[in-house]
């Protein structure tokens, strides 16, 4: 019976103690008015796929003609590709190949960067979004602004045909070229490619380049794209210096969540006098890019 009043005294503090808790959930204490912050929700993707084996074998075949025919040590250290450096392989990752073939060697490197926002009040989503914004200016492009490359590409025909036609009469040709250069002129200031000589290249006009609907380096300039991750763009690069043979680079840069991926495929000819072929580099880009967004969303 002695130890009784004890066990009373620690029944007694118990019960008080758990009223206080109770006062303090109930907003009773001196902190009562703080308000409370809704963290922004966390990105989709917690992880980076193995960049190096993100790409299928039998894609890597046909993106770099002439590698299925090389010895098996040679061909398999093609393939295996060459991991990019990095030191957290959960925020950043890559990969390159390249292959040498009997007339031009193509090059492919793909980059993951997975966005993480250290502000509560900004979710990953949001947070990679600005990193992608970046890497679309930077291209010159602007998802409001988009050209239409039909449409450019009629005014110059319907330019050139209006000065074909001029030079046999000059009657009522003046009011036509004005009308001409005015289109010309609107469609210059409406392009939002990098620089005009990229422009230029991509088989608008060069100076001293010959160029027919046909050729193939005239492929469609750097633009927005549709239907691919959460916003994309593609930008194409053909570059030519002096009498070497021509480099064309084609990138997507799509992001999906708050992972933003890049794409870069490339081709550097044998010869000088051989021109990449624009058009199969970029939708062969773009196919890449679509495998990988649908790897990453299962």
């Amino acid at each position: 019976m002695a130890y009784v009043p004890g066990v009373a005294l620690l029944a007694a503090l118990a019960v008080g103690c758990s009223a206080g808790a109770d006062g303090n959930a109930n907003g009773t204490d001196s902190k009562a008015g703080t308000p409370t912050v809704t963290p922004a929700p966390p990105g989709k993707y917690l992880t980076l796929p193995a960049p190096c084996r993100a790409v299928p074998r039998s894609t890597l075949k046909d993106l770099l003609p002439g590698a299925a025919e090389l010895p098996g040590d040679q061909q398999d250290k093609v393939f295996r590709g060459s991991a990019a450096v990095t030191y957290d392989t959960d925020r950043k990752v890559g990969c390159s190949w390249k292959a040498d073939g009997p007339n031009a060697t193509r090059s492919l490197s793909i980059d993951l960067e997975r966005v993480v926002s250290y502000d509560p009040a900004v979710s990953d989503d949001d947070r990679a979004d600005t990193v992608y914004a970046k890497k679309e200016k930077a291209a010159g492009l602007s998802a409001s602004a988009t050209p239409g490359p039909p449409d450019e590409k009629d005014k110059k025909d319907q330019k050139d045909k209006k000065g074909e036609a001029s030079e046999g009469s000059g009657k009522a040709k003046d009011p036509a070229d004005g009308d001409a250069d005015t289109d010309a002129d609107a469609t210059d200031s409406a392009d939002p490619s990098p620089s005009g000589s990229d422009n230029a290249s991509s088989g608008e006009s060069t100076g001293g380049t010959p160029g027919s609907s046909s050729s193939p380096e005239e492929a469609l300039p750097s633009r927005i794209l549709d239907n691919l991750g959460d916003a994309a763009f593609l930008q194409d690069l053909p570059k030519k210096a002096g009498s070497t043979a021509q480099h064309h680079t084609v990138s997507v840069v799509f992001r999906t969540s708050n992972v933003v991926v890049t794409v870069r495929y490339a081709e550097q000819p044998a010869l000088v006098t051989q021109v990449p072929d624009g058009k199969e580099l970029q939708e062969k880009a773009q196919a890449l890019a679509r495998k990988l967004a649908e790897t990453l969303s299962e």
